[in-house]
Parts: C-alpha cells; sequence; structure tokens
C-alpha cells in the first residue's frame, strides 16, 4: 500500500469515495472531501481532481468544521 501524505495525487488515493456540499456552486468552484480507509481525511479541489489532496486527521477536520460553524472564519468573506 502506498504511503499517504500531503501532496499525493487525488487519482492515486484508492477507496476515497469524494463528495462535496450541496451548496457548491454549478461552475465546479468547490473542494470534496473523502474518508480514507485509515479514518483520515482527504481534501482535494473539484476542478482538479487528479490533482494534489490534503490528508487530515479527523480531528483537525472536528475542529475546523466547529470553528467554521461558529463563524470563526466569517471575516474572511468580506
Amino acid at each position: 500500500m502506498e504511503l499517504v501524505t500531503n501532496g499525493i495525487p487525488a487519482s492515486r488515493l484508492q477507496g476515497a469515495d469524494w463528495r462535496k456540499s450541496r451548496h457548491s456552486n454549478p461552475s465546479g468552484n468547490c473542494v470534496e472531501f473523502a474518508e480514507l480507509p485509515d479514518g483520515a481525511i482527504a481534501v482535494r479541489n473539484s476542478r482538479h481532481p487528479s490533482g494534489p489532496a490534503l490528508i487530515y486527521t479527523r480531528a483537525e477536520i472536528a475542529a475546523f468544521l466547529r470553528g467554521a460553524k461558529e463563524g470563526d472564519f466569517d471575516d474572511m468573506l468580506d
């Protein structure tokens, strides 16, 4: 099995079931997430599905989602 690290081509992530938010825009400007067999979460750019993927732990994704829900990043949209 290939070592999964940040920057691995997303096309080489075996068993990744990619999904994106239903709030994504129709022009494809969004990110997609996939849970990997070891429990890690991969993130890729939907416009470049074979491009690099970033790999995060479940705890890292949980912390990000909590922050997003609580508005920690809202000022970045101004």
